[in-house]
């Protein structure tokens, strides 16, 4: 028989090192725990949370009302937080507010009844947030800029007509320019509408469910939800970064600017930022035949990189993927190959053409971007790109650089 202190031990243990914090309040509202994840959040020492009323923690109204609505609840047993998850406003200990996805759960106990609420600190997710809004409302003013272009090219036809020709080709290229800027908006809205959806719902969910298989101490399914939030966040910062690589792309305004760097510590930076998204039937392995420095623009090759080990994992259910980097003659060879889908022949020249998806992905969440900013990103370093594949065996991409 089980001795109930060490499932007790490994429950604290597993709350303990949790990623989202953890809080248990009484029926008074005074914090009775709070593990390590939420004492970082908020930027305090658990001891000095510990005793307090939890309302140190909110900022106005909702501190002023907290009284109420436990009272409420009390009184009436009307829920209107408990078991529902929602996006709340945190005060830190230097007073600073940020927002939170909260769950909170009702448990009782033999004598008594506490409150657990979940916390999820979504900073990040917000801030991703305001920049494709901030990205939207550039390419709104792009749109305005071309089209006052536009009226200004037409202006000119009616002054001279000795330019005429030469006009109505300006008037021509700048409605191609025009109709190719809206098109690229509408696209981009309508892809970052659907992808950002689907993370943004899949995060929700899990935090609800994380509050009820919490009641029940189902840690198995805690885990995966807790596995499946990290997956999505990575997601999002896979699509939000193909989205601000293309307008900075689009406006000229990324330049090559090599240094030394060591590939090893790169590839390190790697794993730890796809390990979230990456399941247990894969295995992501490094092999090392080149000397571990390069004289490259670090940031560049960095995100070429996270885009194609991100496609490689994304379009393999399971088996191996390797990042080799190897060197031949005066050139860094790096090469990432995986065996999943792969791609049909038909669809391989189109590969690298913007929005462009092959046929056999439909069901795959993306954008069709990465591999037409890879592209680009290679030739800004003065590099070349072969992909070779073949469908239902998997894909290689090999990149090669000048060491110099």
């Amino acid at each position: 028989m089980k001795n109930p202190f060490d499932n007790e031990s490994r429950l604290k243990a597993i709350i303990g090192s949790a990623i989202d914090g953890i809080i248990t309040i009484d029926n008074r509202g005074n914090v009775e725990s709070i593990n390590p994840a939420a004492a970082k959040i908020f930027q305090y020492e658990a001891q000095e949370i510990i005793g307090q009323n939890i309302k140190v923690l909110m900022p106005n109204p909702d501190k002023d009302r907290h009284d109420d609505y436990i009272s409420n609840y009390q009184k009436t047993g009307i829920r209107k937080i408990i078991g529902i998850g929602r996006e709340v406003m945190g005060q830190k200990k230097d007073g600073t507010t940020f927002p939170f996805l909260l769950s909170v759960s009702e448990v009782q106990l033999q004598d008594k009844v506490i409150f657990t609420g979940i916390i999820h600190d979504i900073s990040k997710l917000k801030e991703a947030e305001n920049a494709y809004k901030k990205l939207n409302v550039e390419l709104e003013e792009r749109v305005q800029l071309r089209t006052s272009e536009l009226f200004e090219a037409i202006k000119n036809l009616k002054q001279t007509n000795e330019k005429q020709k030469q006009a109505e080709l300006e008037v021509r290229k700048a409605l191609e320019k025009e109709k190719e800027l809206n098109e690229l908006k509408s696209r981009f809205v309508t892809l970052a509408s659907h992808e950002f959806r689907t993370p943004l719902s899949t995060i929700l969910s899990s935090v609800a469910l994380i509050g009820k298989y919490k009641e029940i101490g189902d840690m198995e399914k805690i885990d995966k939800h807790i596995h499946r939030i990290k997956s999505s966040v990575t997601n999002l910062t896979v699509i939000l970064n193909d989205f601000l690589s293309l307008s900075k792309l689009e406006e000229g305004i990324i330049s090559n600017r090599p240094s030394y760097f060591n590939l090893k510590e790169l590839a390190e930076e790697l794993n730890e930022e796809l390990s979230p998204m990456i399941p247990s039937t894969l295995q992501l392995e490094y092999l090392y035949t080149a000397k571990e420095e390069a004289y490259l623009d670090k940031n560049i090759l960095k995100n070429i990189l996270l885009n194609l080990l991100s496609n490689a994992i994304k379009y393999s259910e399971k088996g191996k993927i390797q990042l080799i980097i190897a060197e031949h003659e005066q050139n860094i060879v790096i090469t990432v190959k995986d065996e999943g889908i792969g791609i049909s022949k038909e669809d391989q020249e189109h590969l690298f053409t913007r929005f462009f998806r092959a046929t056999n992905v439909s069901n795959i969440q993306g954008t069709g971007l990465g591999l037409n900013i890879v592209k680009r990103y290679v030739e800004l370093l003065g590099g070349s790109i072969q992909l070779k594949s073949q469908l239902g065996t998997g894909t290689e991409v090999t990149l090669q650089f000048s060491k110099k």
